[in-house]
């Protein structure tokens, strides 16, 4: 069973140091067995800070296949909330280890980033300590963005099929390489490592046992490098502190209802579908009960309606419990949808920035309409306006209304549906390049959805035609102008005022 404690918004595995490698090792063995990928990360306090003001990496790290607690306020902050995790998992110490489970077991690795040369020298050390260990290839490449990275290093790392690939990009550049390139690398165990490689090689020095157990290596490395650091940890102190002081507020104990054993038996409703009803608190002396009735209704079905009507409270681990179940109906393509949520509840979840990993419906009722519309329609799929000019015409500068396209952009618009809708844009770009993407019902956008928006622009604009994007939220407004990409793509407050004359916003 999977045990997630959320904090600050991001879903942390509560796993031992043995625990971990074992978890890692069974995702290599599934993955050269299906061909699944699996997306691992080390959170640490600035990871998390990080995530509050960054949309794309907040949703990359809530899917993450597995989060490692590495640092010790995200281990005192579960205490502090009743909750406490094993122990702190540093990607620093989990790495060697991994090597020298990866030599005992025939695994390969893959070394991609850091500085030039920096790669290469912990490779050699690690074959040194491990000789037996399979190093499948090095590569430093040059600085460079996410979306402007050399498509050969993907072409690279295809050709030298490790097992596990240890990315230092460093935060947040490496979790967005990962979420984007995942699918085309088809590795089973991708891994963000940070500065990681530099302390294998000995570029960088770790801070004595006695200064790491007591939480105390964030002021190691602040005196090695004060300039660079002390504006983050700074940042990281006041920041994370006071994201998680709303949580533990909103979750204090004192404020706990008594406990009662909650409802949670399902029912399959149809062949895709089944209801969980629950009651109650929720909390980490009942949250796996959660979980297990959620992995058997999934064992039958691919979607859950959960009806939260009569649930009084959640903690962590029961939120964490919810995160799981989405992620496990994601992996089978289906969805969780939570009816009935009550106003603590939601608050709650507003505070944890979950609000748009899942799915809210008012009732019931409404889940399964919002099912059912779902597998109707499909990803990404599209309204036409009903006047369309001639294909053999040639497009005026400005269209009217009614020649304007509409095309209605997935949920989320990441490496799994960029393809897709890159696709039907282009085959309706050949009959009208004048195109307007609807994100009304979009709540993430990562890099690789951004590259596809380039793209169906450049395939517009080829055409004389011209992309316009409609109803985005905040997130992905956020995700656009963190990239600049608001001073290249043409952005309005809705479809109505898209196929107008109006300015954009």
């Amino acid at each position: 069973m999977r045990k997630l404690i959320v904090i600050s918004g991001i879903p942390i595995d509560d796993l031992n140091v043995e625990e971990t490698l074992d978890r890692l090792e069974e995702f290599v063995e599934i993955g050269r067995a299906t061909g699944k990928n699996h997306q691992i990360a080390t959170v640490n306090a600035d990871f998390i800070v990080k995530a509050m003001a960054d949309p794309e990496l907040r949703f990359l790290l809530q899917e993450s296949d597995l989060l490692m607690p590495d640092g010790m306020p995200l281990v005192w902050g579960s205490r502090l909330l009743g909750l406490p995790m094993e122990e702190r998992v540093a990607g620093s110490d989990i790495v060697p280890m991994l090597a020298e489970r990866a030599a005992q077991k025939g695994y390969s690795l893959y070394l991609l980033g850091a500085a030039p040369g920096i790669a290469q020298q912990a490779a050699d050390i690690l074959r040194e300590k491990f000789p037996t260990l399979v190093i499948a290839g090095v590569n430093s490449p040059p600085y460079s963005s996410v979306l402007e990275m050399n498509a050969q290093v993907v072409q690279d790392i295809r050709q030298a099929k490790p097992d596990i690939l240890l990315v230092a990009f460093g935060n947040p550049k490496q979790e967005k390489w990962i979420g984007m390139y995942r699918h085309q690398v088809n590795v089973p165990v991708m891994i963000g490592v940070g500065a990681t490689l530099d302390f294998i090689a000995g570029y960088v020095s770790r801070a004595p046992q006695w200064m790491q157990k007591n939480g105390l290596e964030w002021l190691f490395r602040l005196a090695q490098e004060p300039r660079r650091l002390w504006r983050r940890y700074v940042l990281d102190l006041f920041s994370f502190g006071y994201f998680f002081v709303r949580q533990w507020w909103m979750m204090r104990s004192g404020k706990q209802p008594e406990l009662i054993l909650p409802k949670s038996s399902f029912m399959v409703v149809d062949q895709e579908t089944a209801v969980i009803d629950l009651q109650g608190p929720i909390t980490i002396q009942n949250h796996e009960d959660l979980y297990r009735t959620g992995q058997e209704a999934l064992a039958e079905v691919s979607s859950l309606v959960i009806n939260l009507e009569s649930v009084t409270f959640l903690d962590s681990t029961a939120v964490g419990s919810l995160v799981a179940l989405t992620k496990d109906a994601r992996s089978k393509q289906g969805e969780v949808l939570l009816a009935n949520v009550p106003e603590n509840i939601k608050r709650t979840l507003d505070v944890l920035k979950l609000a748009s990993f899942f799915v809210l419906v008012p009732s019931v009722e409404a889940a399964f309409a919002t099912l059912r519309e779902e597998r109707g329609t499909g990803v990404g799929t599209t309204a036409v306006a009903p006047t369309l000019p001639s294909p053999a015409a040639k497009p005026a500068p400005e269209a009217s209304p009614a020649q304007w396209t509409i095309v209605k952009v997935a949920r989320r618009l990441d490496a799994n549906t960029a393809n897709s809708l890159i696709e039907q844009c282009e085959a309706h770009l050949r009959r009208n390049p004048f195109l307007i993407m609807d994100f009304a019902a979009t709540v993430f956008l990562a890099s690789a959805g951004l590259a596809a928006l380039v793209q169906i622009q450049r395939l517009a604009e080829e055409q004389n035609g011209k992309v316009r994007l409609a109803n985005c939220s905040e997130d992905v407004n956020r995700v656009i102008q963190m990239v600049r990409f608001d001073k290249v793509l043409s952005l309005y407050k809705d479809v109505a005022a898209a196929t107008g004359q109006l300015e954009s916003v």
